[in-house]
């Protein structure tokens, strides 16, 4: 029986490798973009006066803000900015969320709901 089967099989070469090396070719473009992403610029250092006003607005209005925080990777890279609406503060710091941000590791605030769901 298998005598008959190879009589009829044709190898096709080259093209049965082409799907594997288009996925390979995309999970390494996916492994990059991720990898990018997670370069995370360094945004202008606001004062005091510009977060508190930033902070006292998303507070009243009831705004989302994204905040990037001061502290830096082993490599000096910035973290992920942290979204959300704020959802407490005392005199040490802001809740957003269910995390506390110290009011002096807040280096840019901006309100978040301006965004557009594909700039996110």
């Amino acid at each position: 029986m298998n005598e008959h089967f190879f009589d009829n099989y044709h190898d096709r070469g080259m093209k049965k490798w082409a799907g594997f090396y288009l996925s390979e070719h995309t999970a390494i473009m996916e492994k990059l973009k991720l990898t990018e992403i997670q370069l995370i610029p360094q945004k202008e250092q606001q004062s005091p006066e510009v977060i508190s006003q930033f902070l006292e607005t998303a507070i009243l209005k009831g705004l989302g803000v994204s905040v990037q925080k001061e502290e830096v990777d082993q490599e000096g890279h910035y973290s992920p900015d942290i979204t959300g609406k704020i959802s407490g503060h005392d005199s040490l710091g802001v809740y957003i969320g269910k995390q506390k941000i110290p009011y002096d590791n807040i280096r840019h605030i901006d309100f978040d709901d301006d965004k557009k769901w594909s700039e996110r």
